[in-house]
């Protein structure tokens, strides 16, 4: 995770909550092409909650500041699950590059 550390733009977000919640998403993607995460994946679920823009859209950002509360405690389980089933098997099955180009397009595609 640190190769993220000075690039992640919290917002009010913990970042163990930010890590956690898409370490989640990552492990997903990694899941839909049957190999081990890899950082795309990661790149990808940052990218796609924002974390990797310095001004995200204000609806993105009050939405996740919601979505990863507290989601890095292993009692949140249902919590980060519903942040990862959020995000469409179709967006997490494109490149990285894709789904940077559909966050700044429109965001909103990237989820279900």
């Amino acid at each position: 995770m640190h190769l993220f550390d000075d690039r992640l733009h919290l917002n009010g977000v913990d970042k163990d909550d930010a890590v956690a919640g898409c370490v989640a998403v990552a492990m997903k993607r990694a899941a839909l092409f049957g190999r081990a995460p890899v950082v795309h994946d990661l790149t990808a679920a940052f990218t796609i909650y924002g974390f990797l823009d310095a001004d995200p859209p204000e609806e993105l950002a009050e939405e996740r500041a919601e979505l990863f509360a507290e989601v890095e405690s292993s009692h949140h389980y249902f919590e980060r699950r519903k942040l990862v089933d959020r995000v469409s098997e179709e967006a997490l099955l494109r490149s990285h590059q894709a789904i940077a180009a559909q966050y700044e397009a429109d965001w909103r595609q990237l989820f279900v």
